[in-house]
């Protein structure tokens, strides 16, 4: 895959969790003192289950072993991007990455977890949420009007160019 402008090559090439996110794991299971033995296997599970997968749609995000759950969304139905850093992630310098979609649910829809370049994946979304991207670069329209538009720009810049000389700008 070609190199794509402001890093998105690192961001499709982004499928695993850092492996910081199996020691945040660990740290959260120890500290929840004799339960330790109860949730220590479902966390081992996400953590070696976790795939993300980036690409010019959308995204997806796939866990588990006995319920796998699969999890896609385009880049057009994203509604919200949030991030959200607890005090151990922070100290791990981790980051997870929240997506909302308006389906209704005030949980987000996918979670992008276990991120070191967790503001890069945010600013990446963000710029493909709002259609940065992924349109095409010179959408002509396709009922022969391009031609009339374009002496409608000619103009109106013309007359701004005028103007500006009469204001002395």
């Amino acid at each position: 895959m070609a190199p794509n402008p402001g890093g998105e090559s690192e961001i499709f090439a982004i499928q695993r969790p850092d492996p910081k996110l199996l020691r945040l794991y660990i740290i959260r299971c120890i500290l929840t003192g004799p339960f330790l033995p109860i949730l220590i296997l479902p966390h081992l599970f996400r953590y070696y289950t976790l795939r993300y997968r980036f690409d010019a749609e959308g995204i997806g995000v796939t866990v588990g072993v006995l319920f796998r759950r699969e999890s896609y969304i385009t880049y057009t139905r994203m509604q919200d991007i949030h991030l959200s850093r607890g005090f151990i992630e922070r100290w791990l310098g981790l980051g997870t990455v929240e997506v909302q979609t308006a389906a209704g649910s005030s949980e987000a829809e996918i979670r992008i977890e276990g991120l070191t370049k967790f503001n890069e994946v945010r600013d990446f979304l963000y710029t493909r949420m709002r259609g940065g991207g992924t349109m095409p670069a010179a959408a002509k329209p396709a009922d022969g009007s391009a031609p009339v538009l374009a002496e409608i720009r000619d103009e109106l810049r013309a007359l701004r160019t005028e103007l500006e000389k009469r204001r002395g700008v």
